[in-house]
């Protein structure tokens, strides 16, 4: 059953922008293994559609306090794949509600990243 579903749109440049006005930002948004990929620093594209799926994950919790940024990590598998993962209180706020497993799918079209999450499970 379909709990709750969520949607974000980012603009690389003005994300980027926010990342250099802001240094600190990337430490607070993102675990270390996101902002890594493959032994090198994740692409501005690839952490805008991180930080999209982060947002459309918090969107289909419907908003509810105790989701961390830390609790959301988006990585994919060895496919390519996109794939969430759901740590500490972030983690058991959506047992809570039910939600067992999320589907995510993230695009990048010019200076755009997208990501639209649906969480699955059942009403707890």
């Amino acid at each position: 059953m379909i709990l709750g579903v969520g949607v974000d749109t980012v603009s690389l440049t003005r994300f980027e922008a926010k990342l250099a006005e802001t240094p600190r930002l990337k430490d607070r948004l993102f675990l270390d293994i996101e902002t890594h990929t493959d032994g090198t620093d994740a692409s501005i594209q690839t952490l805008a559609g991180r930080f999209a799926a982060k947002e459309a994950v918090i969107k289909a919790l419907s908003g509810n306090p105790g989701i961390e940024w830390h609790g959301i990590e988006v990585g994919k598998e060895s496919s390519g794949k996109p794939v969430i993962w759901l740590h500490g209180q972030t983690a058991k706020l959506a047992l809570q509600l039910g939600v067992r497993k999320f589907h995510v799918s993230i695009s990048h079209d010019g200076d755009n990243a997208i990501a639209f999450v649906v969480a699955e499970g059942e009403l707890a």
